[in-house]
């Protein structure tokens, strides 16, 4: 590209030289001296442009130092027109290189008006870009040419460098600024806030839209044996899993890294030759390690989506893609690689482990999530957790909702049919069930004792069947007896009892 100004900085002020009989690296000196003109005008400019450019954006070195220049006069409050720059520069030494006194006056005279700055600061860090890109290829072909060139090493150099140019790229320029902000209008009624659940009911909630599910247990409760269903009834092939319905996906990636030969077992349970072609065209399944823990490579989670045109990935599990569970900055690491794949609209299961001191805890007895395995942070970021508790292979289980993105299931009492690979409710922890079984009815009380298997329920026990009564209620399910204050004769609890119709519909 010709330079038509006359006092050019030279030989200071050209950039680097082109190899290999490649082209010039792409520039624009006229919109580096715009903007150059632009701050020595209105300092505040500098405050617009400089999340645009980034580092190292000017092609010409002059250039460069005279925005440097230009940002440290600006940190200081100070002036920043031709005059005081040329005083700085000198000072630093700087003056003559960058083409002298002329030269920063010229630079002055360059004015396209202060609300062009923002456009051609773009077209700057574009050119920047393409430079670093270029450069890039050029270091490429040069190892590639090398005498017993490593293909494998190149390669891991090259993503290397693209995923570095792809955090260079979000951390500067207006897509730093406002690449994942929206209105507030937008954020509520946009982003899904009122979606259909993944899996349950807008009123109890398994897996919510744009949040992730995980799936904690002791190794042989079920974990894989329940998450395989959901699978399954995202793929379309059942449409409910405990009682609750699934909304199906368009493709399935399954992150198989811990004992992928037992998870094919336990998939080929309720795998039917009818089922080929979806399974073919719609669930991909990755067998063993991942190329990089999701803490050292924050992005792989959404690229592997990515790859595979995938809106689902189930990562079973956890402890293999994470160098260490209890690290916290670890911990926070890999839940900024869980977000940016749910950001991209992939929903994510995990299946994780308990701490092995609760291991042999007895059944029913209801777990909290500092029992989840590693860093408080791992399940901090989770939108839903599922405890499973029991004993390894016995196929009665407790399942407890420990963290609910609206109403809480459970605890349920469930069955596994190690057979066929299916779950099924234990009815009698059923609430609609219960009540409809008792014909003098049941207080929140009644039922929080027989929901926790008997013994005096904690207050907190009594509320969650009180929520669970006041459901069947508002369904019709149930009838509400208003209770009676205490007194000299002692009060009476609220009572409630199963509805005329509820009681015809399964008579």
């Amino acid at each position: 590209m010709a330079d038509p100004q006359p006092n050019t900085p030279s030989p200071f002020g050209e950039g680097p030289e082109p190899t290999l009989g490649v082209a010039e690296p792409p520039y624009n000196v006229d919109a580096e001296r715009a903007v150059l003109g632009a701050c020595m005008h209105h300092s505040d400019v500098i405050d617009v442009v400089r999340p645009i450019l980034g580092e190292g954006a000017f092609y010409r070195p002059a250039h460069e130092t005279i925005w440097r220049a230009l940002l440290a006069q600006h940190r200081e409050d100070k002036p920043t027109d031709p005059i005081v720059l040329t005083e700085l520069l000198q000072q630093q030494g700087d003056l003559q290189r960058v083409g002298g006194r002329p030269y920063l006056h010229q630079l002055a005279d360059v004015h396209y008006g202060t609300g062009n700055a923002e456009h051609h600061a773009e077209i700057i860090r574009e050119k920047a870009n393409l430079r670093r890109l270029l450069a890039s290829a050029i270091r490429t072909v040069q190892r590639a040419q090398e005498p017993g060139a490593d293909p494998e090493a190149i390669r891991s150099e090259v993503e290397a460098e693209m995923r570095a140019e792809r955090e260079r790229a979000l951390a500067s320029g207006q897509g730093r600024l406002n690449r994942f902000a929206t209105d507030g209008w937008s954020f509520v009624k946009e982003t899904g806030a009122d979606a259909e659940p993944l899996w349950g009911t807008r009123e109890k909630t398994v897996w919510a839209p744009g949040e992730s599910l995980m799936i904690v247990g002791a190794p042989g409760v079920g974990k894989t044996t329940l998450a395989h269903q959901v699978v399954f009834a995202r793929l379309g092939l059942q449409e409910t899993v405990l009682e609750m319905p699934v909304a199906p996906s368009r493709r399935v990636l399954y992150l198989a890294m811990d004992r992928p030969r037992q998870i094919a077992r336990a998939m080929n349970r309720r795998v039917f030759p009818t089922d080929e072609k979806i399974l073919r065209e719609r669930l991909v399944v990755w067998e063993g390690p991942l190329p990089a823990t999701l803490d050292k490579e924050p992005d792989l989670l959404a690229d592997l989506a990515a790859a595979h045109r995938a809106d689902t990935i189930v990562i079973d599990s956890l402890k293999d893609a994470v160098s260490t569970m209890v690290d916290d900055s670890l911990a926070v690491a890999f839940h900024n690689a869980r977000m940016r794949a749910l950001r991209g609209g992939v929903e994510v299961m995990e299946l994780h482990h308990q701490r092995k001191a609760i291991a042999d805890a007895p059944r029913g007895q209801r777990p909290t999530l500092d029992q989840v395995y590693g860093s408080t942070w791992i399940t901090a970021g989770a939108g839903s957790v599922l405890f499973i508790t029991g004993r390894a292979s016995d196929p009665a289980v407790t399942l407890h909702h420990l963290k609910t993105p609206t109403g809480e299931i459970g605890p349920l009492d469930v069955t596994h049919d190690h057979v066929r690979g299916t779950t099924t409710v234990d009815p009698s922890k059923d609430p609609a069930v219960l009540l409809r079984n008792a014909p003098s009815g049941l207080t929140a009380r009644d039922l929080a004792a027989i929901l926790i298997g008997g013994g005096d329920p904690e207050r907190a026990d009594v509320e969650k069947a009180r929520r669970h009564l006041a459901r069947l209620v508002d369904s019709g399910l149930a009838t509400k007896a208003d209770g009676i204050a205490g007194g000299a004769g002692g009060g009476q609890q609220t009572r409630y009892y199963a509805s005329a119709r509820h009681l015809t519909a399964v008579g």
